[in-house]
């Protein structure tokens, strides 16, 4: 049991859309993701996801709007919800996730930008 110091661990990885376990709480587990332009349309039928800002603007897409997330603030996406996150203006955004153990990545949408496990660090 020792503190997680968020911008540490955030320096021992520079690829986009590739997220890395820094906790796991119960059945859930805590991502650090460095994020830049737009993601994948998914959704995630079984599990909730919790996206936190911790630098930047984030934008998440839905069917009907945008979301405006902004640094220090948190949006959930409530599963089986159709979502795409992005940024803007090629700014670098880094989000924390709380998410199952069980999730996928990018749901039931397959793409290149899937990742299949995420580096514990």
């Amino acid at each position: 049991m020792k503190p997680i110091n968020l911008p540490e661990k955030l320096r021992k990885f520079s690829e986009y859309w590739h997220p890395h376990q820094i906790a796991v709480v119960n059945d859930m587990q805590v991502l650090l993701a460095k994020v830049k332009g737009e993601f994948v349309w998914h959704q995630h039928d079984e599990e909730d996801e919790l996206f936190q800002v911790v630098k930047g603007t984030l934008f998440i897409q839905f069917e009907d709007r945008t979301e405006e997330v902004k640094e220090g603030e948190l949006i959930v996406v409530p599963k089986g919800v159709k979502h795409c996150p992005m940024t803007r203006n090629n700014e670098e955004v880094h989000i924390m996730l709380f998410e199952k153990l069980s999730i996928q990545h990018t749901g039931n949408t397959e793409s290149a930008l899937r990742v299949e496990e995420y580096p514990k660090i």
